[in-house]
């Protein structure tokens, strides 16, 4: 693969990196269904082995190396590898590359909901969780503790949104995920998958995990929500059950993303 060292940024192949919004790499030209950013060797490869195809590569100083087998051992052999002095990449890029590289990757197609969730036991599914970061924590969470799936409603924040990813660890380019349609559309796609749908909200008649855990189905699509505003009535109307975590000290809910783990881990049996 070509190793480019650049001394100006006149390159339009460059433009990918050029203090984009994700917004505007998602909906970038010449692409069939946008881009997102992978920062870091651990993120990048993390893209490869999920089968995502980068467009180019910016490295700096060692990372160039590590890059070129990176791209060698998945295939890739005419993806432009860009190269510089540090000073050059940060005007270009809006900050310093302390993570050594930055690949431009092409969005892989959204898969289809129901083919996605067709031999999965446990699933998670956001409701318009608008913060990147807690969509970050909550694949992690996901990755680590064993959801099969997760899906995500259209108000939620892109997973692929870079501060996502970044807090992920790349995990959401492992776990696999897609988005769905209102919520008449989605109850009628988890019933039809055989799923119990659990929400996690605070309202009178919600039970505690602890019992919850006692008797799972055998398949669970486990619900949240936003921070702060909690999911919508017509999330908990969709639900089978209503679940609340247990707490102490006077304390009504937790985190989002520390309330995902807490629940994944209860229900993973």
């Amino acid at each position: 693969m070509p190793v480019l060292r650049i001394d100006s940024l006149g390159d339009p192949r460059l433009g990918d990196y050029a203090h984009l919004t994700d917004v505007a790499l998602k909906k970038a030209r010449g692409t069939e269904h946008g881009l997102y950013l992978a920062e870091s060797l651990l993120v990048f490869e993390r893209a490869l082995r999920a089968g995502h195809a980068p467009r180019s590569v910016l490295a700096l100083g060692t990372s160039t190396d590590e890059a070129e087998s990176a791209l060698a051992e998945h295939g890739f052999t005419d993806v432009p590898i860009f190269t510089g002095p540090g000073e050059l990449l940060a005007e270009l890029t809006g900050y310093v590359l302390h993570r050594g590289l930055i690949a431009s990757m092409n969005r892989p197609a959204l898969a289809n909901p129901a083919e996605l969730i067709r031999n999965a036991r446990r699933i998670v599914v956001l409701e318009n969780v608008v913060d990147p970061t807690n969509v970050g924590a909550i694949f992690r969470s996901a990755g680590a503790i064993g959801a099969d799936a997760i899906l995500v409603t259209p108000r939620c924040s892109d997973p692929f949104y870079r501060r996502a990813i970044r807090v992920s660890m790349g995990t959401v380019l492992q776990v696999p995920w897609t988005r769905v349609g209102e919520w008449p559309e989605t109850r009628e796609l988890l019933v039809a998958a055989g799923f119990h749908v659990a929400a996690l909200a605070l309202t009178p008649d919600a039970v505690s995990l602890r019992d919850f855990q006692a008797r799972l189905p055998e398949s669970l699509a486990l619900v949240l929500g936003a921070e702060g505003e909690g999911l919508t009535a017509e999330a908990i109307a969709a639900s089978d059950t209503v679940v609340q975590i247990p707490m102490k000290h006077g304390i009504d809910s937790l985190n989002v993303a520390a309330a995902s783990a807490v629940a994944m881990w209860a229900v993973s049996g």
